[in-house]
């Protein structure tokens, strides 16, 4: 009796432990089976999130694999970026209004004509229905409505163009200075502490920026 009492226990032990190890195995199958499922979605979306970009659905993405976008930049509806030009690159905490049109410039030769990088610093606002043809913009710049920045500008650091500008081709903006009109001129200073209005003015508009609901 004793013989057959080990034996009844042992079948009940192993039986728990077969039913343990299936409810494991099932438990692992449904969780890679869910992966499986799941898996293209979350690596579309972890990339999107790790970056901190929120880019409309309404905006115009031409060549995306030469469009770089550093991170917690905004790019709002019916906004349009010419990556099928040349090369795009968006520092961090960038924000590109609605309607605003980023274009590489390009340059006339007697073979044709050629597309150049555009490449843009950090903390940069370019207002609505604004067009960017500027080779450079550099970080901390403030750009209004309705311009126009013409094709190989460049706009140093620090600097503001004021609503409706229309600047010239190949127009140079130093640091620290305000320009305006059509054409585009110098028309006065920014404070010497524009490069930590733009930190706190974009790092601002990003921490309370809310998509249209349509």
């Amino acid at each position: 009796m004793s013989v057959g009492g080990t034996g009844s226990g042992d079948w009940r032990d192993r039986r728990q432990l077969i039913d343990g190890r299936m409810v494991g195995a099932l438990a692992l199958f449904t969780i890679i089976k869910l992966a499986a499922e799941l898996g293209e979605l979350t690596l579309r979306e972890s990339s999107h999130r790790a970056s901190g970009n929120k880019v409309s659905k309404q905006t115009v993405l031409c060549g995306s694999q030469n469009i770089v976008l550093g991170g917690k930049v905004i790019v709002q509806s019916d906004a349009i970026i010419r990556g099928d030009l040349a090369n795009v690159r968006v520092g961090r905490h960038c924000i590109i209004s609605k309607r605003a049109v980023i274009r590489p410039p390009f340059k006339k030769f007697s073979k044709g004509v050629a597309f150049f990088p555009l490449h843009m610093g950090d903390h940069v606002f370019i207002g609505e229905g604004s067009v960017v043809n500027a080779a450079v913009v550099g970080s901390y710049v403030n750009i209004g409505k309705d311009c126009v920045i013409g094709r190989r500008c460049v706009l140093k650091d620090c600097c503001m163009i004021e609503d409706n500008t229309v600047l010239p081709p190949e127009t140079v903006v130093p640091p620290f200075t305000r320009y305006g009109g059509s054409p585009g001129v110098c028309v006065g200073d920014v404070p010497e502490c524009m490069q930590d209005l733009m930190l706190d003015y974009t790092r601002n508009y990003y921490q309370h920026f809310l998509p249209a609901l349509k």
